[in-house]
């Protein structure tokens, strides 16, 4: 039983936990991660560890970017090590056999806070986030967003153009009015976010005329319509905004000058071109490059 070694704060009495399993022939622990009261007996301790009645992780998934961020999150809460995630999650055929592809993949998994064992395994932890996708997608939220002519990944693809364009909750509905104002016009996203995608410089503070000519399936200044799957995992507050659209007319929007981090709108381009002027002027007074 070399393992109770690692458990020395909760067996406070070795030998006497020793004896306890002899007399109860207890050898070896089922695999998990165990919580343990202070002042346990050894023999509710040695019945948890032979039923292997272990307590769930809390997993939390969030601010992810690509599927091998989710790897490394996941890593973080189970048994299997981030690259047995990474080898299964970026396999394609795992992607497909879910009804996917390896560039959406990333929309089955929902943003929230997760009961799971240490133990789940890569298919048991894609299984689970399989069960949530089927729940979080009610029959109303699919017809809300089918009214805008979308369908389930396409939702979560613009989501996570939302979730990049704005940190500020009550303006997310407004701007996921304006993509869809677009796309139904035929006009490009023209979204400065997927141009960062695009780039795979995910530090950039400024896109600037030159990142706009970046040849990808994700520079909505380059394509129309959505691109071929997320930028990132959107918040259940960019899904929500997405599924609750604002309906409005405008088309263009641009962040205020204030450093506020909110958003100017604009129904006319005029108008638009005055409120990027503005925020042009602001950022080169910060010598930001």
């Amino acid at each position: 039983m070399s393992w109770i070694a690692n458990a020395a704060d909760v067996l406070k009495d070795m030998s006497s936990f020793r004896t306890v399993a002899k007399l109860k022939s207890f050898n070896k622990a089922k695999p998990g991660r165990y919580e343990f009261d202070e002042g346990m007996s050894n023999t509710k301790i040695i019945n948890k560890l032979r039923s292997g009645d272990q307590d769930a992780e809390q997993v939390v998934i969030n601010n992810i970017r690509l599927l091998s961020d989710l790897a490394g999150k996941a890593s973080d809460y189970f048994e299997s090590d981030s690259l047995a995630f990474l080898n299964y999650l970026t396999n394609p055929e795992v992607a497909a056999k879910f009804g996917f592809t390896q560039n959406n993949f990333l929309s089955m998994f929902i943003p929230n806070t997760y009961e799971m064992f240490w133990t789940a395994t890569p298919e048991k932890f894609a299984d689970r986030m399989q069960k949530e996708y089927d729940t979080f997608w009610t029959e109303d939220r699919i017809a809300k967003i089918a009214k805008n002519n979308l369908n389930k990944t396409e939702a979560y693809t613009l989501a996570s153009i939302v979730e990049k364009e704005s940190n500020y909750d009550p303006e997310r509905a407004t701007i996921a009015g304006v993509y869809l104002n677009r796309l139904k016009a035929g006009e490009k996203l023209q979204a400065d976010p997927t141009v960062v995608f695009a780039t795979g410089d995910f530090s950039l503070q400024r896109v600037l005329y030159s990142h706009l000519k970046t040849e990808s399936p994700y520079n909505t200044y380059m394509n129309h319509g959505l691109p071929p799957g997320p930028i990132c995992m959107p918040s259940l507050a960019s899904l929500e905004a997405v599924i609750n659209a604002e309906d409005h007319k405008y088309m263009f929007f641009c962040a205020k000058a204030d450093n506020s981090g909110i958003h100017a709108f604009a129904e006319s381009y005029a108008d638009h071109l005055k409120n990027a002027d503005a925020f042009a002027a602001w950022m080169n007074s910060l010598n930001i490059k």
